[in-house]
């Protein structure tokens, strides 16, 4: 069994790797901290977990920590940095679920993130966990930087066109959509029902963090910078997003070679869902499963290619996605724990 501890569970994203590692056939869980909830059971925090966790939350307890096989940290950005390197030079792998080690360049991630990195040194080593990219690299990581969910979500939907070379690369635009719980368990006005509900708004316009890391991997891919617009929005909807991604293409007939181009790109990813032509996925069809689904289109047989991505923010946008670079970290089978169907209503 792999010993488990999480730094961080009150939160939205530390219920759902709660949620989904209690059920994982191959975890014990020692530990799930929070300084503010010291000896509270997790189930009176979140009764869905009644019946299948008894642990109480704790302090952060690096004795405790360092004795764990693996530990998530599904904190605010600016807190992982601060322990991960004794939990490294201790031989735990670490998944990170924040920003902390996403981005290469420090600047650039000080500039978006507005603080000094406690250890730069670990950023290098860092493997970025989007399995569909790293996977070998994964294998043998010891500290993963968990992707977030926009850029899960926008770079699984332009990938494939940016490898093929069939686009141009310096104006491409992600349109995407959130529910709610994108923001947080912590109040706030503009996140209250009477606020969100029956309105939908757009925001971070003139700069998101996650662009800074969405244009990271896609330049990776096109082997040099990439142009991107990148316009975040808020729904009223509690989980999901909704990436609506446009490309141009460099010749009109190879419009005819991108549904083949997705589908063999993704055949062997048990995640990623290439819908047939022609298909609008919905983002319930993703609710609570570690899915993306992908369709292609090119409007009026012009040469501006959509491409329609959804996932759920809070598993293949984040916990889900924790748990299999888990997987793949420990040499288990990567649907782990993660084979649950979508809910649908």
């Amino acid at each position: 069994m792999i010993k488990v501890g999480i730094v961080g569970g009150t939160g939205y994203t530390g219920v759902e790797l709660l949620r989904l590692l209690v059920a994982h056939p191959e975890v014990e869980i020692q530990a799930i901290t929070s300084r503010s909830e010291k000896g509270m059971p997790v189930a009176d925090m979140y009764p869905n977990l009644r019946g299948h966790l008894d642990l109480a939350f704790s302090e952060p307890d690096m004795a405790v920590l360092k004795k764990c096989d693996s530990v998530f940290f599904a904190t605010p950005n600016g807190i992982a940095m601060t322990m991960t390197r004794e939990l490294v030079d201790a031989g735990v792998k670490v998944i990170d679920l924040a920003a902390d080690f996403r981005i290469k360049d420090i600047a650039e991630w000080s500039k978006w993130y507005g603080m000094d990195h406690a250890c730069p040194e670990l950023v290098e080593k860092a493997v970025y966990g989007l399995p569909e990219v790293n996977r070998s690299d994964i294998k043998n990581a010891q500290l993963i930087a968990n992707p977030g969910c926009y850029p899960t979500a926008v770079q699984l939907g332009l990938l494939p066109l940016i490898e093929s070379g069939l686009i141009y690369t310096d104006n491409l635009i992600a349109d995407a959509k959130s529910g709610v719980s994108g923001a947080g368990r912590g109040a706030a006005v503009g996140f209250l029902q009477a606020e969100s509900s029956e309105s939908f708004k757009a925001y971070g316009v003139a700069g998101h963090r996650h662009l800074p890391e969405i244009k990271q991997g896609l330049a990776l891919a096109n082997e040099s910078d990439v142009g991107l617009t990148f316009v975040p929005h808020l729904v009223p909807m509690i989980r999901g997003i909704h990436a609506t991604c446009y490309a141009r293409l460099k010749d009109k007939s190879t419009a005819g070679q991108l549904q083949s181009l997705y589908e063999k790109k993704y055949a062997d990813e048990v995640f990623v869902d290439v819908m047939p032509a022609g298909s609008f996925p919905e983002t319930r069809s993703v609710k609570g499963a570690n899915q993306c689904r992908i369709a292609i289109h090119v409007p009026q047989d012009g040469d501006t290619v959509v491409i329609l991505s959804v996932i759920d923010n809070l598993v293949k946008g984040a916990a889900g996605q924790a748990v299999q670079n888990m997987n793949i970290m420990f040499g288990l089978n990567e649907d782990a724990g993660l084979t649950a169907i979508a809910l649908v209503p």
